[in-house]
């Protein structure tokens, strides 16, 4: 372990100290928000120290089996021991130290909130909306895989059954975290429906994936920078669609960024629909902002998130799905595009976490 590593970890040993007075203290139980938040900080500083005591103990045991070994010349009986010992004392320096290194990666406070996913078809007009409507279908069964509810938020369908654009809403423990690695640009390489002589076509859709605000942090809305038209809803939806006007659109003037919903009869219920995504986007386009500064010092390995990279591509052929971030090729297409994302996301997780271990032992910013 780098001696900057040690530092970290002895500081938060100082730091453990300190709470622990503090917490002894009879007054902090008093505001119960701060008691709060300091056992919480608690909790998580004793587990890293403590996992560091037991790294320094076999770290301790090590060099003491190596003495062993070396003082045991002529007892054969003796040096067996010390190797034994040796070989498990390492292991366990070894995964211990991996883990404590994994323990100080910092965390994206967004992970664990529920998540909004916009999939908008791209370039290859009829294909790529039925593309789009694949990858829907692949994050919607990725989902119930996963133990999430969904809710589509607005869609607009093709004619063949695809979809020009789908916003819907994912509701689980750390669904953003896993999301997150889908923003960007996917491509299809297949034969369409509409294709007559087998030629093979490359389509596109764009993902983003947004957290979703919590109500407190939410970005306040000024009335006065937002555009409300209401219109008669299109498409599938029951008769009702075209005796109401209860579809709602909402357009925030100064961004521009615009968000409709018109899937639900009530329009008090589309407009609330249509607000929380623009609230989602809204604060997408700030953390979007933010680490695009941050990009500019340190590209991150999973790119930018920017809908316009090309991230992964589906190859039909071939039957074989590549992420282009990390160099991932597996050739399970189909079973990906029935949900099973596990594999993917894991190995992107992977990636993200060997890069932010890279840059915390250069004492650079992960």
């Amino acid at each position: 372990m780098k001696d900057s590593l040690r530092e970290q970890f002895e500081r938060l040993a100082l730091r453990l100290a300190e709470l622990d007075a503090t917490l002894a203290d009879g007054h902090v139980a008093s505001d119960m928000k701060r008691y709060r938040e300091l056992t919480r900080e608690h909790a998580e500083v004793s587990s890293l120290v403590e996992r560091f005591d037991r790294f320094s103990q076999r770290e301790r045991d090590l060099a003491a089996a190596r003495t062993m070994l070396e003082e045991s010349a002529g007892d054969a009986e003796m040096a067996e021991l010390a190797e034994e010992e040796i070989g498990a004392a390492a292991a366990d320096v070894d995964r211990l130290d991996l883990e404590l290194q994994t323990a100080l990666l910092p965390r994206d406070p967004d992970d664990a909130r529920n998540a909004f996913v916009e999939i908008r078809a791209g370039t290859g007009g009829d294909e790529s909306a039925l593309f789009a409507a694949d990858v829907a279908r692949m994050y919607l069964r990725f989902a119930e895989r996963s133990g999430w509810r969904t809710e589509i938020m607005s869609e607009s369908a093709s004619d063949l059954g695809g979809y020009r654009e789908i916003v819907f809403r994912v509701d689980g423990a750390d669904a953003f975290g896993a999301l997150k690695f889908e923003s960007g640009g996917h491509r299809v390489q297949r034969v369409p429906v509409t294709e007559t002589q087998g030629r093979i076509h490359t389509s596109t859709c764009t993902v983003a994936v947004m957290p979703e605000p919590d109500e407190a942090e939410q970005i306040e809305l000024d009335p006065s920078e937002l555009r409300i038209d209401t219109f008669r809803a299109s498409g599938a939806g029951g008769q009702h669609v075209n005796k109401t006007d209860s579809a709602i659109r909402i357009t925030h003037l100064p961004t521009g960024i615009v968000a409709e919903c018109q899937d639900d009869r009530s329009q008090h219920r589309n407009k609330a629909k249509a607000l929380a995504v623009l609230v989602a986007r809204l604060r997408e386009k700030d953390r979007a902002e933010r680490h695009a500064k941050e990009a500019a010092t340190r590209k991150s390995l999973i790119g930018s998130g920017d809908r316009s990279d090309r991230i992964r591509t589906y190859n039909f052929a071939q039957g074989r799905v590549t992420d282009h971030r990390i160099g991932l090729t597996l050739y399970k297409l189909q079973a990906i595009l029935d949900g099973d994302l596990s594999e993917v996301i894991a190995a992107l997780k992977a990636a993200q976490a060997a890069d932010q271990l890279a840059a915390l032992e250069s004492g650079g910013a992960a």
